[in-house]
């Protein structure tokens, strides 16, 4: 007796333990090139903590013994994060590559640089515009309170990788939200829709993320995550697909075509 059950199940295993152990082996790149990046960025954890404290005039101290070295591997390990992104954006493309059509695959080397640069754009913008303005409102607020500040090495870091790492990627949301559109996820129509919605969610991740619960640091991550949003909306129309008149998420009425669909490859764009 043939179970047709068993006869499916068999013919979906095999692809899916293939890309498991595919994203096995990616995570298993990306994780060395981290840990090599790591040890080589620890040797300039001094210099690190110095570019650091730019914001903050005074000496940093530390309370416990291995409070300074737990610093120097939290700083280590966002500049092997930040040396290792062109691997890591290299494997996460790799990945997705046979998914798409040849004339997608053409868009590999200018979305890996698109990629890396709106990272790299989220970190100077943290660093020289949001860090400054964070520190020395919250150092303000206690001089001005005749409380002398003395940071401990070990909070005023994790405070600042924080802050960098979550500007570094929120800075990639225009380009997500473009590819999205690129496949037909989303619509320039469907994200404007749906703009107090993403008002309301960026001002709740930014009470989750931030490393402290302020609105003053609240506001400071969600004004620029709205206007990320509108820079993704903006990217929508420019650059993502044209659904046909009367698609869901489509400008404009009209009958709805039926699209053939076929494997990666061989859809009928």
């Amino acid at each position: 007796m043939e179970f047709p059950g068993l006869k499916s199940m068999s013919a979906v295993l095999p692809p899916l333990a293939h890309h498991v152990a595919n994203i096995k082996r990616r995570l298993l790149i990306i994780a060395g090139t981290v840990a090599a990046s790591f040890l080589l960025t620890f040797a300039y954890a001094g210099e690190l903590i110095q570019w650091f404290k730019r914001p903050f005039a005074d000496d940093l101290i530390f309370y416990s013994p291995t409070e300074a070295l737990f610093a120097s591997v939290k700083v280590s390990i966002l500049a092997g994060i930040v040396l290792s992104m062109p691997v890591i954006l290299y494997q996460c493309w790799k990945f997705i590559e046979p998914a798409l059509l040849p004339r997608e695959q053409r868009w590999a080397i200018p979305l890996f640089c698109l990629a890396a640069g709106f990272f790299a754009l989220g970190l100077v913008f943290c660093n020289l515009v949001i860090l400054p303005l964070v520190v020395q409102f919250f150092v303000s607020f206690g001089m001005d309170r005749s409380l002398m500040p003395q940071l401990a090495v070990g909070t005023y870091v994790d405070f600042n990788v924080k802050f960098l790492l979550i500007f570094g990627f929120a800075f990639e949301l225009p380009l997500v939200l473009t590819l999205l559109s690129r496949i037909g996820v989303v619509s320039p129509a469907l994200l404007s829709h749906y703009r107090k919605h993403a008002i309301m969610t960026a001002l709740i991740v930014s009470a989750i993320v931030t490393p402290d619960a302020t609105l003053f640091t609240m506001l400071l991550m969600a004004v620029p995550l709205m206007i990320l949003y509108e820079i993704g909306i903006l990217g929508t129309r420019l650059f993502g697909r044209r659904l046909p008149q009367g698609m869901p998420g489509s400008d404009a009425d009209g009958p709805v075509p039926v699209l053939p669909t076929g494997t990666a490859g061989q859809r009928v764009k």
